[in-house]
């Protein structure tokens, strides 16, 4: 199971994530939960992902494209996002299109189609930011009264 969490501390950000899937009993792998996006001197953006793994790579892979080709209109990267805030939007717009393109292929399935994210960085000039993606597209942001962000197996 997957466990992602984020600290927003006045000296810094931490930020730390497993490696391990499980997709049944024997069936144990391990795959990158944590993809980090940086303009050196500019912006670093860090993404976390947890829940079904075809929906997060999905939107991972769109997000990439958006960077890659900067000058298709309806795909907004979010390395030209003006804020922190944009890039949160973008992101949570990202999955919630792929969930909702992924859902409707599993629906007789009833597989789970669910995934979050937590998105931190800063950009330059601006203070360091957190968010926590639902599935839904929709997000909070981690504060003074809430410095942490969790994402998947909440037990531990």
């Amino acid at each position: 199971m997957t466990y992602c969490v984020g600290l927003l501390l006045k000296a810094g950000m931490v930020l730390l994530s497993d490696t391990r899937t499980n997709a049944g009993l024997d069936n144990i792998a391990t795959y990158r939960k944590m993809f980090v996006f940086e303009d050196p001197g500019e912006r670093v953006i860090v993404l976390l992902t947890a829940g079904s793994l075809s929906v997060t790579q999905t939107t991972l892979a769109r997000l990439r494209e958006a960077i890659e080709h900067p000058d298709v209109e309806d795909a907004p990267s979010i390395m030209q996002a003006h804020t922190m805030l944009e890039v949160a939007e973008i992101v949570g717009n990202t999955l919630s299109s792929v969930r909702h393109e992924i859902d409707s292929k599993m629906e007789a399935s009833k597989v789970s189609t669910a995934a979050s994210m937590i998105v931190a960085g800063q950009r330059k000039g601006g203070t360091m930011r957190m968010f926590l993606i639902y599935p839904e597209g929709n997000f909070i942001e981690a504060t003074e009264d809430t410095p942490y962000l969790q994402i998947g197996e909440h037990k531990y």
